[in-house]
């Protein structure tokens, strides 16, 4: 076992995310505090947690998330547990960084109306992926850690595409806010449902039928707000002006 000041290598783990970020990286390389492959420097940092993360996930398919300790991350990941502390306070630590790193970066480019079904499929792939790790937080008392990633990245998704159809149209930010919240608490609902039944229903009819459900709505509703907030401007300037 190889140590690096607070990081450390992580075994197998450590090796199949390297292999996946790219095959030439060397143990010289690992030598510094970043690792460059191919184009890219990595910082040791970021792979160090990638490799506990994918060690967490690995132990996820074999039990549930409350029979997990860090002594099995750690024996798995191959590193000792001061390494898993200087990079994480716990367990639950590490689940948020996994939904904050990994999934947000899943629609970063998808937040306009062209695009928000690709964007709200690729969260339903992310799921269906890693669907022993969501499966566990879904059952476990990081249910609501769960929830809170998925109403937090539908969330950015539906106010890109609300904030791209109110251009121009006056509404006030509070009721594009409310609009993206409404939808945010629906899809969520559905996908969480989805979940609870074990995720067989394929994505892509979940999300056809939402985009005949929502199609124009948001422009309406944005339209009716915008109504809403002209004609409480011509009250103000008519008071203003008796």
């Amino acid at each position: 076992m190889f140590a690096f000041g607070a990081a450390q290598t992580c075994g197998p783990v450590f090796r199949a995310v390297m292999m996946k970020k790219a095959s030439e990286a060397t143990i010289a390389s690992l030598l510094h505090p970043s690792v460059t492959l191919g184009q890219e420097v990595v910082p040791m940092a970021q792979i160090t947690k990638k490799a506990l993360a994918a060690s967490l996930k690995k132990l996820l398919r074999e039990k549930p998330l409350d029979k997990v300790t860090i002594i099995d991350i750690v024996e798995d990941c191959e590193v000792n547990r001061q390494t898993f502390y200087y990079h994480f306070q716990d367990i639950y630590d590490l689940i948020d960084w996994i939904f904050l790193t990994e999934a947000l970066v899943t629609i970063d480019d998808k937040k306009t109306y062209a695009t928000w079904q690709q964007g709200f499929l690729e969260i339903f792939q992310y799921v269906l992926a890693n669907h022993a790790f969501v499966s566990n937080m879904y059952h476990s008392v990081s249910r609501d850690q769960l929830e809170r990633y998925l109403y937090s990245v539908t969330y950015e998704l539906l106010i890109g595409v609300v904030e791209e159809q109110a251009a121009g149209m006056g509404v006030r930010d509070e009721d594009k806010k409310f609009i993206a919240d409404f939808y945010k608490f629906a899809f969520v609902g559905l996908m969480l449902d989805w979940i609870r039944q074990g995720m067989k229903e394929d994505p892509v009819k979940i999300i056809n039928r939402l985009g005949v459900l929502v199609q124009g709505d948001i422009a309406r509703a944005l339209e009716k707000y915008s109504m809403d907030y002209k004609s409480a401007c011509s009250k103000d300037d008519f008071l203003n002006n008796l």
